[in-house]
């Protein structure tokens, strides 16, 4: 399975290693990622593929929201197929 996964919220240093860790631990592989920093917020857009052996979706997305809650950032995460079709014209 592929998804988009959006990280928002303060900046601070360690977002992309603490996010990406979490994934590895998932076993979920980070295909793509940009990040940026808009004035004191960071805003991130990851592609990710999970892997033989990865949680079903709906744990994925519960793990990411909880490891959002501890860091104080939204972190949401969509199939890419839905992704793909919500922002196609």
């Amino acid at each position: 399975m592929k998804a988009i996964i959006t990280v928002v919220g303060p900046d601070r240093v360690g977002i992309i290693a603490e996010v990406c860790t979490l994934l590895a631990e998932m076993k979920i592989s980070v295909v793509e990622i940009s990040q940026t920093i808009m004035e004191d917020t960071f805003t991130m857009i990851m592609l990710v593929k999970s892997t033989e052996g990865a949680p079903a979706f709906d744990e994925i997305q519960h793990r990411l929201a909880a490891k959002g809650e501890e860091m104080q950032l939204a972190i949401r995460i969509q199939r890419e197929d839905i992704f793909s079709a919500m922002h196609t014209i």
